[in-house]
This record gives C-alpha cells, sequence and structure tokens, in this order.
C-alpha cells in the first residue's frame, strides 16, 4: 500500500473487502486513512467483488475514464502507471492493458500470472510470453516491446470504464481465475484489442496469495472455468473440434492424477466437468447474449497450434520456440 500510494500518479485508490476475518480493515483506517474503503459484509469472490466495487466507484459524482484491478500482492515500481494510461489514451481501440510482471521474490524472472502478456491456443489455454505452464523464463528485455495480446492479466490490469460496463464486468460465476481471459475475449470478440505495454511499466506480483498453486479447489476453478471461458467465447466454427479436443486432454489430465495416487486433484478434474455440464442452461444461455459478436477474425495473441503439444511432447519450453502463425503482430 505505501507504494501504491506512492506512485498512484493521482488516480484515487480504493479497497474493496471482501469480508476479511483478520484486522485488514481497522489497520487501514489506522495506517492509510486516505485510502477510500468499500466494505462488503460477505466474500462475494473476486469477480464479483469487482463488478460491485466498480458499480459503487462508477455512482460517484464524477466517475473515471479508467479503472486499474490491482491484486493486494503486487508491489507497484515507479512510474508503472502512466505508460498503461497512454495506450488507452491514444488508442481508443483499445480496452484493455497490464504491465509486465516480475516475480516479487526473485525480479529476474516473469511471474506466472501475466508475464509479458497473455496468450491463447486453439483449445483456449492460456500461456504468456516469458511464462508457459510452469517455465519461467529470465527477463533480459527480450519482451520489453509494447505489443497487442489476447489477454491481459488481472493481478495488475488498467480497463476502460466504457467497455467495463458494456460487456458487464467480470463473469461472476467464474468466482476465481481465468475470469480476466474471459472479460479480454469478451472484449476482443466485440471488436476492441487487448494490449501488453512493455518494459516500460513493471509491477512485481507474489502470486498465489488466494490459494496456493497446488490445490484441489484452484485446480477445480480452472478446470470448469477453462471449459465455460472455451464454451463461451469460441467462433461456431471453431467451437465443435476445439471442445471435444479440450474434453479429452482434461481426462487425460485427471487419469495422470490419478495414477500418481493424487485423489484430491483426480476428484477437482472430474468435479469441475460435472458442475460445468449440471449448469449448462446457464453458460448456454451466457453464449447465446454473446452469439451476435462470435465470429471467426484474426484475433491478437492467438497461437494455431497446441500449447499442450509444443510443450510436453516437443519440449518448446520457451515463448520464442513457438511459431505465431496466426499472431497478427
Amino acid at each position: 500500500m505505501p507504494g501504491v500510494l506512492a506512485h498512484a500518479a493521482g488516480a484515487r485508490v480504493v479497497v474493496a473487502d471482501n469480508a476479511s476475518t483478520d484486522d485488514s480493515v481497522p489497520l487501514l483506517r489506522r495506517e492509510f486513512p486516505q485510502v477510500e474503503l468499500l466494505l462488503f459484509a460477505e466474500n462475494l469472490g473476486f469477480c464479483l467483488g469487482y463488478n460491485r466495487a466498480l458499480e459503487e466507484v462508477h455512482a460517484t459524482p464524477d466517475p473515471p475514464r479508467y479503472y486499474v484491478l490491482l491484486n493486494s500482492d503486487v508491489a507497484v515500481q515507479p512510474g508503472w502507471l502512466p505508460p498503461l494510461r497512454q495506450l488507452l489514451d491514444v488508442n481508443l481501440r483499445i480496452a484493455a492493458a497490464q504491465p509486465k510482471l516480475l516475480a516479487h521474490a526473485d525480479p529476474a524472472f516473469f511471474e506466472y500470472a501475466g508475464a509479458a502478456g497473455g496468450y491463447l491456443d486453439w483449445l483456449g489455454y492460456p500461456f504468456c510470453r516469458g511464462r508457459i505452464f510452469d517455465t519461467l523464463e529470465h527477463d533480459r528485455g527480450q519482451y520489453n516491446d509494447p505489443r497487442a495480446v489476447a489477454w491481459a492479466s488481472g493481478a495488475c490490469l488498467l480497463v476502460r470504464a466504457e467497455v467495463w460496463h458494456k460487456l458487464q464486468g467480470l463473469e461472476p460465476t467464474f468466482f476465481a481465475h481465468m475470469e480476466e481471459i474471459d472479460f479480454c475475449w469478451r472484449a476482443q470478440n466485440a471488436g476492441y484489442e487487448v494490449w501488453y505495454a512493455g518494459g516500460a511499466s513493471v509491477v512485481h506480483h507474489v502470486g498465489g496469495g488466494t490459494l496456493p498453486k497446488s490445490s484441489p479447489r484452484k485446480t477445480y476453478l480452472n478446470f470448469r472455468n477453462g471449459l465455460a471461458l472455451l464454451y463461451k467465447n469460441a467462433a461456431p466454427s471453431e467451437l465443435a473440434p476445439a471442445f471435444a479436443l479440450r474434453l479429452l486432454l482434461d481426462w487425460v489430465a485427471g487419469l495422470r492424477f490419478l495414477l500418481a495416487r493424487n485423489w484430491p486433484e483426480a476428484q477437482a478434474v472430474g468435479r469441475a466437468h460435472w458442475h460445468f455440464f449440471r449448469g449448462f442452461g446457464y453458460w448456454r444461455q451466457r453464449r447465446r447474449l454473446a452469439r451476435p459478436h462470435l465470429q471467426v477474425r484474426q484475433r491478437a495473441g492467438t497461437y494455431a497450434g497446441s500449447v499442450v503439444w509444443a510443450y510436453f511432447v516437443k519440449g518448446q519450453k520457451r515463448f520464442s520456440q513457438l511459431r505465431m502463425t496466426r499472431d497478427k503482430c
């Protein structure tokens, strides 16, 4: 918080408290009285919590043009905000942008949650410049160039307020995980762009503050939301083959957990699929609402191949080893 206040570049600083049970609220009131507080009576989750908070911010007499979604485990660096804001000032088609995310524990490495901008393969699997699955690259300035991407990290996300409300914010049913990817995909389907600001804007992210890296709850959310992400946003001609193969690969992952006798993770995959199909009526309704925008289009940050095949079979662990045939940048 001291870093955020020191480098806010004139922005309002608002903390939304999701019914925390520690001393966060008294500490904020005591140590940072200049921070605006929004207190929720229950834990609304990452998605609905942000939606409710930004509804209240938007309802103020002077609503902002831009919002920054900033996780509480992010340490901003001097000069991080103006380059992000400048991108949206210059190009009205840009809906959202992220800085370079480096690991707080060792800033020589990119951070898992967003690295140098997010990409998607044709099955909807997310990866980043600087991070594919669990392989994190050293930051040597190799990804300092600003560019359009498929998605920007929700750990630190500058978003145009008009687009946020037009798209109705984050998908509340996701609760957490992949919600920013869904938002960015919807923005691209609506004709907007998503950008990575390059090396001019840098933050350090701890990561894993909500759930540990190895967690059945996180596995459940990732697998369930991954199916919903693809089903909601893929164009009709892309959906059937991609969805069928995605289901197959999910079952392979579940089988690997079983063979390793990791019962909680295997059960998480099964529950994810069960809950997705049990709630299929809801997801079908969400896809129906998005149908006017669902068409095959050249989207930045799209990999025509399978990142699973490239990583696990071909041994391509770094972003530079992938052939981005459909990346218009």
